[in-house]
């Protein structure tokens, strides 16, 4: 099973009032576990940058002008998503802004059930507490000690962990499902049956001496009964 952890940072809360998408990051899962695969990519927004949004995530006007524009980079995002489940951490949010630019392009926006929202997760599962990254990250001793803005691929990298904790943990031998038969990916887990020799199961001398010891005993015992 493929999935995509996926996180976006932008100019601003809404995509309806001209805000844009400025970095995205993903990394690649296959059945739960990270592949080492990622995508990463700042975008020319086209606009200015403002005051509140560049606090968030360090990224100014100037460093994004030399950036491809979304237009320019859409065919190798949408190519790396491909159709894989889309986790994402305040899914409508990331949802909203990838496909008011996919809309912007005249492409088909992507449907809301092709994503996993890791905030309503973490709200089922925790009900009450706080369900930010952050609060998550302490949650289940994740060290984000290095976030020190917000970061798409690296806000990614902590999500897929985080994601991994929420549905159960890794467990131990869950690496086999990367395994085929060839063992090249893309099947079930391979399990090698190890052929051993039947033990022996006849009574040692001392152990019958024991028994007859023991039924000799017993009235009427059925094992010294003779057949019909």
């Amino acid at each position: 099973m493929r999935e995509i952890v996926l996180d976006t940072e932008t100019t601003g809360f809404d995509p309806l009032t001209g805000h844009r998408i400025v970095e995205i990051g993903c990394v690649e899962l296959f059945n739960h576990l990270p592949t080492g695969k990622v995508y990463h990519q700042y975008v020319n927004p086209e606009r200015d940058m403002p005051e509140e949004a560049f606090k968030v995530h360090g990224l100014s006007e100037q460093f994004l002008s030399d950036k491809p524009v979304f237009a320019e980079i859409v065919a190798d995002f949408m190519d790396f998503i491909g159709d894989a489940i889309l986790v994402i951490h305040n899914a409508e949010f990331d949802m909203r802004f990838i496909n008011a630019e996919l809309s912007r392009l005249g492409f088909q926006p992507l449907p809301m059930s092709r994503s996993i929202d890791t905030v309503a997760m973490a709200r089922k599962k925790f009900p009450g507490a706080q369900a930010n990254l952050d609060a998550l990250c302490r949650r289940f001793e994740i060290d984000n000690t290095h976030r020190s803005f917000h970061g798409a691929l690296l806000d990614s990298e902590l999500l897929a962990e985080v994601y991994l904790q929420l549905i159960g943990g890794r467990q131990p031998g869950l690496e086999l499902g990367l395994l085929g038969g060839n063992g090249k990916g893309g099947g079930g887990p391979v399990l090698e049956r190890v052929k051993r020799e039947p033990r022996p199961h006849a009574a040692l001398p001392e152990e019958l001496e024991a028994h007859a010891a023991f039924v000799g005993k017993l009235k009427k015992a059925l094992w010294l009964r003779e057949p019909e």
